[in-house]
């Protein structure tokens, strides 16, 4: 089936696209999104391209393929896994909550999402049970998550009851004017009071599980820091995210020389300061309401442990 105009119909699951000059030097990602229109998102293309279900001129590319002019590109959508997210009675610490949206600080140890090796006992889980309503635009795993933060960070976290909300917080994102603001604990003495981190960011070619600085394959990262208090041997940062790239802090401490303490991927395996989990803390949210259009902003003071970690150093 050669479709000449953008068309797609996700209940037969298969297209095929022949491209024109107007396509042309367009990127593969961005030309499918195009056609399959708001029923996907980019980051499912993106799956679906380095899964093989899409194929140009009958051959695998990268998500950053640039079409050429009469490129056939085939599109085969995989069956759906069933998927059962069951609402779990796991307590919430709410700091805000009304139709539209809700806020919660997140402890320690929690995984934000239903992933491999973690079906249950998740912050979803845990929304699903206390929420009626989550947007739908991320799917059945991820219902009503705009953005997250790592299992071993606490800190604070909003999620979208309606698609509208979704949408407005997810533009908000993505044009940086969220407010999120975090406290770390990092090894060493930091030798300026301030500064800012720009280095991109992508997978690691030694190691898929991690992120690193890097220039190929990568995207933008900024990172702003300033130093809150000192301990010799290690400083406690107050950092605040232009971008929200996957494990962007750590990543961005360890290139630095600065690794988080008790950071199990980028930190120092000898240390005396002992954490379940990095040293990391979402403290400040801040974002505009996405019906009152009313700027919200909150803050989660660093969590019990943590604290504790620091009253010792104070104390030596």
């Amino acid at each position: 089936m050669i479709l000449d105009k953008p068309f797609f119909d996700p209940e037969d699951g298969n297209a095929e696209w022949t491209a024109d000059a107007g396509a042309a030097k367009d990127r593969i990602d961005k030309y499918i999104k195009v056609q399959v229109g708001e029923e996907y998102s980019r980051s499912q293309i993106q799956l679906w391209i380095e899964n093989g279900d899409i194929l140009v001129n009958g051959g695998r590319i990268k998500a950053n393929y640039k079409i050429a002019e009469g490129d056939v590109i085939t599109l085969t959508v995989p069956e759906a896994e069933p998927v059962e997210i069951v609402p779990e009675d796991i307590p919430l610490d709410v700091y805000y909550e009304d139709a539209d949206v809700i806020v919660v600080n997140k402890e320690r140890g929690m995984v934000v999402h239903p992933a491999p090796g973690h079906s249950s006992g998740t912050l979803v889980n845990a929304l699903m049970f206390h929420c009626k309503d989550l947007s739908g635009i991320n799917g059945e795993l991820r219902p009503g998550i705009v953005h997250r933060i790592d299992k071993d960070t606490s800190g604070l976290l909003m999620a979208a009851k309606n698609d509208k909300a979704h949408a407005s917080l997810a533009v908000q994102l993505k044009e940086h004017s969220v407010t999120r603001k975090y406290y770390a604990l990092v090894h060493g003495n930091v030798s300026h009071d301030q500064g800012t981190v720009d280095a991109p960011i992508g997978r690691d070619p030694h190691d898929r599980k991690m992120y690193t600085v890097i220039e190929r394959n990568s995207k933008e990262a900024v990172t702003h820091f300033q130093v809150a208090e000192r301990f010799g041997d290690y400083t406690l940062l107050e950092l605040k995210l232009e971008t929200g790239r996957t494990h962007q802090i750590r990543v961005h401490m360890k290139f630095i020389g600065h690794p988080l303490v008790g950071d199990p991927l980028y930190g120092r395996s000898k240390g005396s300061l002992k954490l379940s989990g990095q040293a990391l803390h979402a403290a400040v949210l801040g974002f505009v309401h996405p019906s009152s259009g009313e700027y919200l902003e909150f803050s989660a003071p660093i969590p019990g442990d943590m604290e504790d970690l620091l009253h010792s150093l104070r104390n030596r």
